[in-house]
């Protein structure tokens, strides 16, 4: 279905079925969509017996397009609150976040500015502060845009809003006033339990990511370092983190 925010269409899939039980909401990457998690939502959704949540931000899969690829600094923090009124607007009083890349560190902020409806917080490869390896990353995926066909991979989840997404997040990241993003402020005000996720190998990240989120939080906090993964352990290592979430979740539900 889509739902009306701030005057822009959003793709929405929700599944209430589970009565008194929380809504795990899933929070895309930088150049993902609600098709892309495949049935990863579902999985973990099905062994924890919680709602589930997932959509697509405003550009990506089948939401509006975005009017420009130009971003603010701050546009992660404008989607923890876009997020924040599509929880209202579906009445979701009880939710967990489980955010990947760009939809980790919406999770964080969101679990820092909305405690009242977030109750927990999965970050998956997150991002607080902007690193070179994280740059560097960055490079090799627009090389990889110059010289493979993974334009025509992403065209099949985004169509023509492909080059506006890609350029949405490789100009953004690369823009010198973007070099000083750090949301590292905002952590001491999650006081929900969190789980950070990330693989030994990450391409996109060290663990300083990890290691200086637990150690900011004012909740309960647990590390998953996944050896052998990298950036995205809910592909790589799928079964290992269904069953490590559902665990996490069934010692707080």
């Amino acid at each position: 279905m889509l739902i009306n925010i701030y005057g822009n269409n959003l793709y929405v899939e929700y599944q209430n079925n589970f009565e008194n039980r929380p809504t795990i909401v899933f929070l895309h990457d930088s150049l993902g969509c609600a098709e892309l998690w495949r049935d990863f939502p579902k999985r973990i959704a099905e062994t924890s017996q919680c709602n589930l949540l997932v959509y697509d931000r405003l550009g990506y899969g089948k939401s509006d397009s975005m009017k420009s690829f130009v971003r603010s600094t701050d546009y992660l923090e404008t989607e923890a609150s876009v997020l924040n009124d599509l929880l209202e607007e579906l009445e979701i009083e009880n939710a967990i976040l489980f955010g990947h890349s760009d939809g980790g560190s919406i999770a964080l902020i969101a679990g820092s500015k909305y405690p009242r409806r977030i109750k927990m917080v999965i970050c998956e490869a997150g991002h607080i502060f902007v690193e070179e390896i994280t740059l560097n990353g960055i490079r090799d995926a627009v090389k990889a845009y110059e010289t493979t066909n993974l334009p025509q991979k992403l065209q099949k989840y985004h169509g023509d809003k492909t080059e506006t997404i890609f350029k949405a997040w490789t100009q953004t990241w690369f823009r010198n006033d973007f070099r000083n993003w750090n949301i590292e402020y905002l952590l001491p005000e999650i006081h929900s339990p969190l789980l950070f996720i990330q693989g030994k190998n990450d391409e996109y990240g060290t663990l300083n990511q990890v290691e200086n989120t637990i150690n900011s939080v004012s909740g309960r906090a647990e590390k998953l370092i996944v050896p052998n993964a990298g950036h995205t352990p809910h592909k790589e290592t799928a079964e290992f983190i269904v069953q490590k979430v559902t665990e996490f979740i069934a010692r707080l539900y």
